[in-house]
């Protein structure tokens, strides 16, 4: 009975996605006022997130000053118990909350990427809480992540509460997460345009109308509800940034190319740091969330400009506020080991900010080595530091547009623009170079082979598979795709207008597939439209 439910679900499902595809230009502009709807509700939910998570940081900062600090000087260690049994009851929290809601754990991108695939569901009500709790209170207590990962997945659940709400299918329901961590995203950094972005250049890599409409509304829309409650400050401060002159490109190029090297061995150590939590004394996942909120708590004496997410510590630098290269130097490497601790303990965070700080202290090193040599103008250091923050997060996740838009927006100066292009750019082609693989990607094959039990390989969903220009699908006939098992094509979008797909039309660059397939074969199907032809073939052709 539960078989045949299921069955006409699905066919329901099935149906209902046929007429929304058939009616085209209103199912597009349904998708436009549902991204409003999804901007307004998690535009809401990250401002609650960011609201709890601020309160959670100055109570922790409040602590250390108040009590901590003056009490070691005095030898009293009373507040040091208290202190360590409030992180002892967080820490239990933390893991109860893990084992409740497993997929609000870590980052949440790549299980957002996951379910854009097909490849995972979500329970949407259960991590929307627990991410908003846990998330705030594993980083209020000085754990090295970002709000970035929280608010992305946050946004992503609350476009598929809507989904549900509204009834929706499948595949509508995955451009609403898009858009909802598009939302996610803007909201997180006042950043609209990079919400866009990394939504269309990181989770679904591509630019239909269908993706494009909702995560522009759903972005702005939540970007305009966290200024009614935060006001539209940039999140870095940089005060009068002076552009950088035409003859230090070639410097610009120098920093980018460390940046390229710096972001496969950032991406290393954060997809290679389980092989520490494996160590034998890590019995169970609540030692390892206890080992790092007390490795938190001992840099609270010795090092707290690590603490944190670090926006701090990124308006430090641009100051200029700390000069020497030896203590620049232990913040990096103390900002890098800590991420890593941070994040391998499972805590709901992101590293999305802990990468542009430890970019921006990178850069702050190379412009100190640079000024000392005589090759630049200290007046030029914090430019430095941008172009450190940017290469390194496009060597990392390998999204250039998104994270100089990003940097854009989170200084509030487009002067230098030109500069973070080149910059990113020349980060992303290193690391492209060095073979090293987007962290996003990475760290869902990594989730992927850990736990194949828990994904929907065998679901039956409805890809859209953009035609990209020189790939493998351009001026093929349909009768001579190559075919994977389990699929069929049943429409084609040219110019936002339906074709039937008949076997002899031929495919044309920015043509849209709709393909009815298994959810394991979303991503090679994706691939389909955006590999490139071999120049052998090239020259065959020719």
């Amino acid at each position: 009975m539960k078989e045949e439910s299921s069955s006409q679900s699905l066919n329901r499902q099935l149906f209902e996605t046929y007429v929304a595809l058939d009616n085209w230009h209103k199912f597009r502009l349904r998708l436009f006022i549902e991204g409003i709807f999804v901007g307004i509700f998690g535009g809401l939910c990250i401002s609650l997130f960011r609201f709890l998570l601020g309160e959670a940081e100055t109570f922790r900062i409040f602590i250390y000053n108040a009590f901590l600090l003056p009490a070691t000087a005095k030898e009293n260690f009373l507040p040091l118990a208290l202190w360590a049994a409030a992180l002892v009851v967080t820490g239990f929290l933390l893991y109860a909350m893990g084992r409740y809601a497993p997929m609000a754990g870590g980052s949440g991108i790549p299980q957002v990427k996951g379910v854009i695939l097909g490849l995972y569901k979500m329970k949407w009500i259960r991590i929307l809480w627990v991410k908003i709790i846990a998330g705030a209170m594993g980083i209020g207590a000085g754990l090295s992540l970002g709000r970035e990962g929280p608010s992305i997945q946050i946004g992503a659940v609350a476009g598929q509460g809507i989904s549900r709400f509204l009834g929706r299918t499948r595949m509508e329901e995955r451009y609403l997460i898009t858009s909802g961590a598009s939302a996610g995203l803007a909201a997180a950094f006042n950043a609209p345009l990079a919400g866009m972005m990394f939504a269309l250049e990181e989770l679904h890599r591509n630019f239909s109308g269908a993706v494009l409409l909702p995560t522009m509304t759903s972005a702005i829309t939540a970007t305009i509800v966290t200024h009614f409650f935060f006001g539209n400050s940039t999140s870095f401060h940089f005060i009068n940034l002076v552009p950088m002159p035409a003859d230090h490109l070639g410097l610009v190029v120098l920093i980018a190319i460390s940046a390229g090297f710096a972001g496969i061995l950032f991406n290393y150590g954060l997809l290679h740091t389980g092989a520490f939590y494996n160590l034998p004394v890590f019995k169970n996942q609540y030692v390892k969330i206890l080992f790092a909120l007390f490795s938190a708590c001992l840099l609270g004496f010795f090092l707290p400009q690590v603490l944190g997410g670090g926006n701090g510590l990124v308006d430090q630098l641009a100051a200029g506020r700390y000069t020497s290269l030896s203590f620049l130097l232990i913040l990096l490497f103390g900002k890098y080991i800590f991420t890593l601790i941070s994040y391998g303990c499972g805590v709901p965070g992101g590293f999305f900010l802990p990468l542009l700080v430890i970019g921006a202290l990178l850069g702050s090193v190379e412009a100190n080595v640079l000024s000392a040599l005589g090759l630049i103008n200290e007046v030029f250091a914090p430019n430095i530091i941008i172009i450190g923050m940017v290469s390194l997060f496009a060597a990392s996740v390998r999204s250039p547009i998104t994270g100089t838009l990003l940097i854009l927006e989170m200084t509030g100066d487009f002067g230098h623009l030109m500069a973070l292009a080149l910059g990113s750019a020349v980060a992303y082609i290193t690391a492209e170079l060095l073979k090293g693989e987007p962290i996003y990607d990475a760290l869902l094959k990594k989730s992927l082979a850990a736990k194949p039990d828990k994904t929907c390989e065998e679901e039956r969903n409805i890809v859209e598979v953009p035609v990209g220009s020189g790939s493998i699908l351009e001026g093929k006939k349909i009768r001579d795709v190559p075919r994977v098992k389990n699929t069929i094509i049943i429409d084609l979008k040219r110019h936002g207008e339906s074709v039937i797909p008949d076997p002899d039309i031929r495919l044309q660059a920015e043509d849209f597939l709709y393909i009815l397939t298994a959810s394991k074969n979303a991503e090679t199907l994706k691939r389909l439209g955006e590999e490139q032809v071999p120049r052998e073939s090239v020259r065959r052709k020719i």
